[in-house]
């Protein structure tokens, strides 16, 4: 069966930085837009960064963009997001997830937690 399953959370200074990764299983990773999702207590899901299938075409929304930095490794079924200069804004719980398109999943994993914190 499908499984997504992040990790690399963890609490970080303001400034700091983090590296989340996501192991797929149970489907054909190269062939699908991978995204990154974010959950803040209290607050709706928040799409963070896609990656497309092929030559591997990045997006990321505003509120990331110049700081984060979304990859895969085809070979490894494994996504990546590299967090930079995180901010306390950036709390959240993450997720990974499988799409058609940028923004767009029909699963996602259970979400690993990154709290931003001095």
């Amino acid at each position: 069966q499908v499984q997504l399953v992040e990790s690399g959370g963890g609490l970080v200074q303001p400034g700091g930085s983090l590296r989340l990764s996501c192991a797929a299983s149970g489907f054909t990773f190269s062939n699908y837009y991978m995204n990154w999702v974010r959950q803040a207590p209290g607050k709706g899901p928040e799409w963070v960064s896609g990656i497309a299938p092929g030559y591997g075409n990045t997006r990321y929304a505003d509120s990331v963009k110049g700081r984060f930095t979304i990859s895969k490794d085809n070979a490894k079924n494994t996504l990546y997001l590299q967090m930079n200069s995180l901010k306390r804004e950036d709390t959240a719980l993450y997720f990974c997830a499988r799409g058609r398109a940028y923004s767009d999943y029909d699963f996602r994993g259970q979400g690993t937690q990154v709290t931003v914190s001095s």
